[in-house]
């Protein structure tokens, strides 16, 4: 039952989400941080009140590993969504957020020290494939933006440059933070909830330096066009009407993702993590009629196999099936 409710807070959650930040993006495209602000705020206000208990409840994870934890998350989510202001389509996007597992093999290799399967190599290889694909297919794509001159036209191709370069930062510091996480919780035990809330609410204070950017985008969120707001009856802009269901949205997906890893194994929340991102870019490609050729499917298609690879679901379900097969002859 738990799993079930779970399932369905992270596909309809995350889901949703994507769709109420594509639309945020595409009427207000320099809004990522004012997005990761809101989102960040909302979090930590819930994990203040139901997880902090106001203050009065003390981290069992000392306080100064928090500190190191939140600065790499907060850079990672920073990062990650003032990257749409530099031509990453979301598509692109979500697809480059897929190579987590690259990253992570990479660093766990330097790090830790560890050593994989051949499976695990060969995942690896078509996950940086497709990625390698995509990013080939979006670049000529932006390359061949029609402009008044040549300098025009190599400036947007400059900024997508930049753009992949910021998503590139992002995906290795997520794989340093998770590693580092990975070593907090063999010491301490997870605490999952007690992360999510420190991870939320410590970063506040750092976006005081992009206040301006804040306040100028809450400015132009208050300018745009009033619209009914459902169940309640009243008017409000609509960029904050999708700012308000994009900060909701994230927080369901959260919280179904944290129900999922109580419930599940480690592999059946990567496959259906894996699934959910599957399914976003179908969405954002059908819906947004964002540009996506034969070459880009490939790519898609090439990276979430090596995904399959990688969390080794084909040998789960074969053992499954033989599980079933065998009972099935002692019936």
């Amino acid at each position: 039952m738990h799993t079930a409710f779970a399932l369905t807070l992270v596909f309809v959650g995350c889901c949703s989400n994507v769709v109420f930040l594509e639309l945020l993006v595409r009427d207000s495209p320099g809004c990522g941080n004012i997005v990761t602000f809101a989102q960040f705020s909302f979090i930590a206000l819930e994990g203040f009140i139901f997880e902090a208990n106001f203050g009065r409840k003390k981290p069992a994870i000392p306080f100064s590993n928090y500190v190191i934890m939140v600065t790499m998350y907060f850079a990672v989510s920073v990062v990650n969504n003032y990257a749409l202001n530099f031509n990453i389509s979301m598509p692109l996007h979500m697809i480059f957020r897929s190579g987590s597992l690259i990253a992570n093999i990479i660093l766990g290799i330097i790090i830790l020290k560890k050593r994989y399967t051949i499976t695990k190599y060969v995942s690896i290889a078509l996950v940086s494939l497709g990625i390698f694909i995509c990013t080939i297919m979006t670049a000529k794509q932006v390359a061949s933006e029609p402009s008044a001159n040549e300098g025009e036209s190599f400036y947007p191709f400059l900024r997508w440059l930049f753009g992949i370069a910021m998503l590139t930062f992002a995906l290795l510091m997520s794989a340093r933070m998770g590693i580092f996480q990975e070593t907090l919780y063999k010491k301490y035990g997870k605490h999952s909830k007690e992360a999510l809330f420190y991870n939320h609410c410590l970063p506040l204070p750092g976006f005081l330096l992009l206040a301006s950017d804040i306040y100028n985008h809450s400015v132009l969120f208050s300018q745009s066009a009033p619209v009914d707001v459902p169940v309640i009856g009243i008017k409000a802009p609509v960029m904050w009407l999708y700012l308000s269901m994009n900060v909701l949205t994230q927080y369901v997906c959260i919280r179904g993702v944290f129900i999922l890893t109580t419930e599940c194994t480690s592999l059946t929340v990567t496959l259906v993590v894996t699934l959910r991102k599957f399914i976003s870019l179908i969405f954002s490609i059908m819906y947004f009629r964002n540009p996506f050729t034969v070459w880009h499917w490939i790519g898609t298609l090439v990276v979430f196999i090596g995904t399959l690879m990688y969390t080794e679901v084909w040998n789960s379900v074969r053992t499954l099936h033989r599980g079933d097969k065998e009972e099935a002859k002692k019936d």
